[in-house]
């Protein structure tokens, strides 16, 4: 899978994500408004994990050193 394709699977989860907060828990306007935040954050911070895991593989600072055998 490439990059934009999970992207957009992080995208999804966290539409996804949201609206189940909204759905389930409808308390009030700032508490919905700081589940939202919550589950933005989160989303936003496992994609920028993976995203920078994904990328330094693509592009490693340190290139192997093959033995003469």
């Amino acid at each position: 899978m490439g990059f934009w394709v999970t992207t957009l699977i992080f995208l999804l989860a966290g539409v996804v994500g949201s609206l189940f907060s909204l759905l389930c828990c409808n308390r009030g306007p700032s508490t919905n408004l700081f589940h939202l935040t919550l589950v933005i954050t989160a989303t936003v911070c496992c994609w920028m994990m993976w995203a920078i895991v994904y990328l330094a593989q693509l592009k490693p600072l340190i290139n192997p050193i093959l033995s003469g055998e």
